[in-house]
């Protein structure tokens, strides 16, 4: 369980890490590998996919199904959560 809330967590940064960290990342590989702007996001969930299973094999919790779910879960969290707001405030009440 905590390998799946590390990835959650994991997901969700993914937007916040692609300058910082996804954009230093790929110009230090830049020599073996040439990355496009258009997969800078992509490149990021990458690297958090990567740090959440690390973490959780490190932490003996979770299985790589979860871990994928997780970051996906998170990475799309704002989206479900405004989904979610927008149907139950569209539902009429009872």
């Amino acid at each position: 369980m905590l390998g799946f809330i590390v990835a959650l967590i994991a997901g969700f940064v993914t937007p916040y890490i692609e300058e910082p960290v996804a954009r230093p990342v790929a110009q230090a590989l830049s020599g073996a590998i040439k990355l496009e702007s258009g997969e800078m996001r992509a490149f990021a969930f990458m690297l958090m996919a990567l740090a959440a299973g690390l973490l959780a094999t490190l932490l003996a919790s979770g299985s790589a199904f979860w871990i994928a779910a997780g970051t996906v879960l998170g990475y799309f969290a704002t989206r479900i959560v405004a989904a979610a707001k927008a149907a139950v405030d569209g539902r009429p009440r009872s």
